[in-house]
């Protein structure tokens, strides 16, 4: 199957790293190495290095990017493994990171991957196929409680109580196994005047929730952002591309204490910390996509890109 998968603000994220032809650069989640192609062009006598954990989108990369010879390292791994990666390459210093957060277009898309409540599947949304934890064990294994949490705190819905215990119900009679029926269970759970509101499907959020859980995507962005900092060359750039405001939040908070350096209290009438700032936030307001874009590519619209540059 094609790797299809679009990729989001591709020029302002190449304007955003300030590329040197003959940096070092990588592309923490390659995808279907749009990005990647777009630095790669960019180069002379520079590398880049492009990361990603799903099988397909390195077979893809490795295909799309072979023209590129030396220039190009392909590397199998969660972006939060970046220092292990540059160590094993005997690289030092980078210029410039590029983190694309959240699922691609192609997994989506692909109904086997089991990440789309459109289609029925098997449920997994793993983005790492060889993992063992996949979606059919959060929603048949969850405690009740913890199913609400996760629903409540990285869905952001309001109806997560009742979703858990819906699901828990459910699963009590047989486990839950498909895609389809997960998503026929959550829209059973929401009230009908509040789900006619909604200009979106009622299982969204549920199935953000399951997938951030699934694949840890909170948990790895933060030493991500501290392992790619440490490695930046003076100047280097770091841009991160998010998809909602789990993501955005952290990448914000991040940055701004990278740039603020000092962690004392407000009242102390010095610094007695020692530390010093670390990163220029370049974008004081996020960007994001265009019109045009956003005709052609409808999942531009929750996309916010952040830029960082070390001082």
């Amino acid at each position: 199957m094609e790797f299809s998968h679009y990729s989001v603000m591709l020029n302002e994220c190449i304007e955003a790293l300030n590329i040197k032809p003959d940096g070092i650069y990588v592309d923490c989640t390659a995808g279907g190495g749009g990005h990647s192609e777009a630095i790669l062009k960019r180069l002379d006598s520079g590398r880049l290095i492009s990361l990603d954990q799903d099988d397909e989108a390195i077979e893809t990369c490795k295909n799309r990017l072979s023209k590129y010879g030396e220039r190009s390292i392909i590397v199998k791994s969660n972006f939060s493994d970046l220092e292990r990666v540059l160590n094993e390459l005997e690289i030092v210093h980078i210029d410039g990171v590029l983190m694309d957060l959240g699922v691609s277009s192609h997994q989506l898309d692909t109904p086997s991957r089991g990440f789309s409540y459109n289609s029925d599947a098997m449920l997994d949304m793993r983005m790492n196929p060889r993992s063992p934890f996949s979606a059919y064990d959060v929603v048949n294994t969850y405690s009740e409680s913890e199913l609400k949490k996760i629903i409540y705190e990285y869905g952001e819905e309001r109806f997560a109580p009742i979703i858990a215990r819906k699901i828990v119900e459910k699963r009590e009679e047989s486990p839950i196994k498909t895609t389809l029926e997960l998503a026929s269970i959550i829209k059973s759970a929401i009230p009908v005047a509040a789900a006619k509101k909604e200009s979106q499907h009622p299982a969204k959020r549920t199935f953000q929730a399951i997938r951030i859980e699934v694949n840890h995507e909170l948990d790895v962005i933060t030493p991500a952002i501290e392992g790619a900092v440490s490695r930046l060359n003076k100047n280097g750039r770091i841009a991160i591309m998010t998809f909602h405001s789990l993501e955005d939040r952290i990448v914000k908070t991040k940055f701004n204490d990278y740039a603020r350096g000092c962690t004392c209290p407000s009242d102390f009438p010095v610094c007695v910390c020692g530390n010093k700032a670390t990163l220029k936030v370049i974008t004081k307001k996020p960007i994001i996509a265009n019109t045009e874009e956003l005709n052609e590519n409808a999942r531009s619209r929750s996309a916010k890109l952040r830029v960082a540059e070390k001082i």
